[in-house]
């Protein structure tokens, strides 16, 4: 297997992880949102926020990295607008997942809080979930605008 491929089947498989767990946490916690039962979203918020750890970061460092590798191999600029594109894409999209990941702690933490005092969940769970999910979206189409601009490779 030569360089390229395999710095091109990483950086595929880390793009897959982002993307999916992202989008299957995203489901988890809405699903547990809409039950409405503390204990239910804290077990779920917990195990968000382990999946972050566990997946969506290494895969998030690994992205750059591999990215920057494959352009230079395959000898693009990095100021080509399909990859300079993306870079900015991806950068909106950080910027709005690492306040997503404070929330999902903090909502986590009000869950289980409600749960243990056996109360409704608290009017801050309530604005952070909003936030929470008003950030999801430009990130979802921001990733979506980065796996167009990869596959495609236009001229901008």
């Amino acid at each position: 297997m030569d360089t390229y491929f395999l710095i091109k089947t990483l950086h595929i498989l880390g793009a897959t992880v982002i993307f999916g767990t992202g989008l299957g946490t995203a489901f988890q916690m809405l699903a547990a949102h809409r039950r409405g039962d503390p204990s239910g979203i804290a077990l779920v918020a917990r195990n968000v926020v382990s999946a972050d750890w566990v997946f969506t970061t290494p895969a998030v460092i690994l992205q750059p990295i591999t990215g920057t590798a494959l352009a230079l191999l395959a000898g693009y600029s990095l100021w080509d607008d399909w990859i300079l594109g993306s870079i900015l894409l991806y950068g909106l999209a950080g910027a709005c997942w690492l306040p997503v990941v404070w929330i999902q702690y903090r909502l986590r933490d009000l869950a289980r809080n409600a749960a243990k005092a056996g109360q409704d969940l608290p009017a801050e769970y309530h604005r952070l979930f909003r936030w929470w999910f008003a950030l999801g979206w430009p990130a979802f189409g921001a990733m979506l605008v980065v796996f167009h601009l990869m596959v495609s490779k236009p001229t901008l």
